[in-house]
């Protein structure tokens, strides 16, 4: 059987390719929106705050693969299909990316505002050490697979854990930092955002850059899904192959 035969039902091919074109043109005006176009000046940030078409975004793209990912664990704990642990691993494998990038946007970011002229790169600012946290807890996530031989106990355990994951996400990323003194927006029950942080012209990049960042999401975890599922059915038919040819010599 093909790899497009066994995947088709993972992907609407006209609907990936229609995302993929648009994910391609809105990212790349947001890019060079995003490096050459004009920003408001604002105290302390000046420039950097071009920082914010990007490192926001990529909390949100985390935020939202953690739910896809702790999604697909419930439905993989009611009905015990196979697809559904592979879509959980590999959504929370893309949070993993996009935390990632955004701990180290948000470290440069803070490197050349709340820490400049010192050499910090990182002060264990609440935001920042709950943000580290978080993924480190998703880093269990896939030690613990590791640590698992039988898939279906495997799958089960991890959904279990899956779900403990993303109940702490808002308390780890919003609850506990405002309640906390913190250089970070939103610390100490201050907003997120201000006026003066979102001027109405950022507000043209900024949304795009959100959507197209969740597009860029949506894109790579159906390829990841898709890859994924031809590994799984080479490794049944390589199964298959390796018992027939046992029965094979047992009956000769």
């Amino acid at each position: 059987m093909s790899t497009d035969v066994q995947t088709a039902h993972l992907v609407n091919r006209r609907l990936y390719r229609i995302v993929r074109g648009l994910v391609v043109l809105v990212l790349t005006g947001v890019i060079v929106a995003g490096f050459l176009g004009e920003i408001p000046q604002l105290d302390i940030l000046e420039q950097s705050a071009r920082n914010l078409y990007f490192h926001v975004p990529m909390w949100f793209t985390l935020m939202a693969a953690t739910i896809v990912s702790a999604y697909h664990s419930a439905r993989y704990l009611r009905s015990g299909a196979r697809i559904r642990d592979v879509r959980a691993r590999e959504a929370a494998r893309i949070a993993l990316i996009f935390g990632g990038l955004g701990i180290v946007t948000g470290m440069v970011w803070a490197r050349f505002t709340w820490y400049e002229g010192t050499g910090v790169w990182w002060n264990f600012d609440p935001k920042q050490s709950m943000a580290a946290v978080l993924l480190l807890i998703y880093g269990g996530y896939f030690v613990l697979r590791d640590a698992i031989d039988t898939p279906s106990t495997r799958g089960r355990i991890a959904a279990v854990y899956n779900l403990f994951a993303v109940v702490t996400m808002p308390f780890l990323l919003y609850i506990l930092p405002r309640q906390m003194p913190s250089l970070h927006p939103g610390g100490e029950g201050s907003p997120a955002f201000s006026q003066t942080d979102l001027a109405p012209a950022m507000r043209w990049v900024f949304y795009p850059s959100v959507l197209a960042f969740l597009g860029l999401f949506w894109l790579l975890y159906t390829q990841r899904v898709r890859l994924a599922w031809i590994r799984e059915a080479l490794r049944v038919e390589q199964r298959e192959e390796v018992a027939a040819g046992l029965q094979d010599a047992s009956d000769s």
